[in-house]
């Protein structure tokens, strides 16, 4: 028997596991373990899958599409094109190059898969991990996106789910494609991450981050410049009022 100090010793152990408890997430072609507080649902051709601290805001997002392998879905192509740089369109009209963070061949549960990673390659304020494979005749895209200001917040949920992927379609998935929302062969892969994500696209969101003080940074500045001021005056204060030393002849 564990005695009660025992006892009570663990219960901080349990809390943490039922913290990072999560469930898995499956659909035709693919599966993942979901994290806590996300949900996913089906709209048109794609699954769209959000925690519920972003639906409002949409903070972060997770994307699956899959449609049947055509020409152009092979894995060197998948590497080249996510090798080179997106561009897309600022509020200005300006076209900007996205930033390729990393892009590499990988594999998770003995399945090879692409992963990159670009940021302003959706939309400008987003970092965007893209995750593509193939098996048989579908090729399957995960994307990960989350607002630049919130990434962090995110990461661990994004690195469980990528982790944790395994593809679960069959070389019969085809025959039901209508049903199962798998697109033609002539079909892009990829998912309209931009139209998910409008009319907000958290371009004017503030930053918490991008100072050294947080979101209280101007706050917190004026009370340290307010402290340095009082400093000040009190030396000068005291130094005045001392009596001065006669120099030496």
């Amino acid at each position: 028997m564990l005695s009660i100090y025992k006892r009570l010793a663990l219960i901080p152990l349990l809390l943490m596991g039922l913290n990072a408890t999560a469930e898995r997430f499956s659909n035709s072609y693919v599966s993942f373990e979901l994290p806590q507080n996300w949900t996913c649902k089906r709209e048109h051709t794609e699954t769209v899958c959000t925690s519920r601290f972003s639906k409002k805001a949409k903070e972060a997002i997770i994307i699956l599409t899959a449609k049947e392998a055509g020409p152009s879905d092979t894995f060197a192509i998948y590497l080249n094109h996510l090798k080179t740089p997106k561009t897309i369109a600022a509020k200005d009209g300006k076209i900007i190059p996205s930033k390729v963070l990393h892009v590499r061949e990988r594999n998770i549960s003995n399945h090879k898969w692409i992963d990159g990673m670009h940021q302003g390659s959706e939309v400008t304020s987003y970092y965007t991990r893209y995750l593509a494979t193939i098996k048989d005749r579908i090729a399957i895209l995960v994307t990960f996106s989350a607002h630049k200001a919130h990434y962090t917040k995110y990461s661990k949920d994004f690195i469980r789910a990528v982790e944790s992927l395994r593809v679960v379609a069959d070389k019969n998935l085809l025959s039901n494609r209508p049903n199962l929302a798998i697109r033609g062969n002539n079909e892009t892969i990829g998912a309209p991450i931009p139209g998910i994500l409008s009319p907000n696209t958290m371009d004017d969101i503030p930053d918490e981050n991008t100072s050294f003080f947080g979101k209280y940074g101007s706050s917190i500045l004026g009370i340290l410049l307010l402290l340095i001021a009082i400093g000040v005056y009190t030396y000068m204060k005291m130094d005045v009022g001392k009596p001065k030393k006669k120099k030496r002849k």
